[in-house]
């Protein structure tokens, strides 16, 4: 699969680096922030690294065609690109930090006419965090929840994912705590209060590299969909369905 990448920044390169290595993939070039800066390449490849404007687009994708995108960059971009991957049908894997309701709207919108995945985090153990504790919330609607969030010290706004699992959860977003300290990637923490007893679940970021297996993830299973519009947590469902049919004694 030949991929594009948007987004060169800490996480886009620890993604970068993730494609490269990945058999059965193809990182075909790398789209920066910075529009009609001077093209160069990825370090130590021949991988294009290029800065493109809006109306540079179309032209970009029939000159160096690719199967999907993916974008760790900003929310803006999706409307940069987005009309000319819709009439492409490329596929597209986007891991925004914050998307407007506007932006969602949007990448609805594009799912009618190819594959569509958004999601602010999309590290296989945040969402199968997420699941569980849906499952939880569930079986114990009665249980106070808090969320916890520790990020690096430069990143300004709250957690966009655990803005996503206060939102699958149901509670107010006064419920998280961000702390922001130096030598942090990432930490979300989802405590459950009972009667007599707690429940934490906890999901560390190690590496960043955690996002472009996430995102390597995405993209195998977005493949295997029909023209839509998806979240991480449809995808991960997907899955254990089929393996709760299979499991299924006949």
């Amino acid at each position: 699969m030949k991929v594009g990448l948007v987004g060169y920044g800490k996480a886009g390169q620890a993604v970068a680096r993730v494609l490269q290595d990945t058999p059965g993939f193809e990182l075909a070039w790398v789209v920066r922030k910075s529009a009609g800066a001077a093209a160069q390449t990825v370090p130590e490849t021949s991988i294009p690294l290029v800065g493109l404007g809006t109306s540079d687009w179309a032209a970009w994708l029939d000159a160096h065609p690719v199967d999907a995108l993916v974008d760790f960059s900003q929310a803006e971009s999706l409307h940069a690109y987005g009309e000319a991957l819709r009439q492409r049908h490329i596929m597209l894997v986007s891991a925004i930090s914050a998307y407007s309701p506007a932006d969602l709207d949007y990448a609805r919108d594009l799912g009618r006419d190819t594959r569509v995945m958004c999601s602010p985090n999309i590290t296989l153990g945040i969402n199968f965090l997420i699941l569980a504790a849906k499952l939880l919330r569930r079986i114990a609607p009665f249980a106070d929840v808090e969320i916890l969030e520790q990020h690096f010290r430069d990143k300004p706004e709250v957690s966009g994912t655990a803005r996503k699992i206060a939102q699958s959860l149901q509670v107010e977003d006064e419920r998280i705590t961000s702390l922001r300290l130096g030598g942090i990637i990432g930490h979300h923490e989802v405590i459950f209060g009972f009667p007599h007893q707690t429940v934490r679940l906890i999901h560390n970021s190690i590496e960043r590299r955690a996002f472009g297996t996430g995102a390597v993830f995405a993209l195998k299973q977005l493949a295997e969909c029909q023209n839509g519009f998806y979240t991480f947590d449809d995808l991960m469902m997907r899955l254990v369905r089929q393996e709760l049919l299979q499991s299924t004694p006949a």
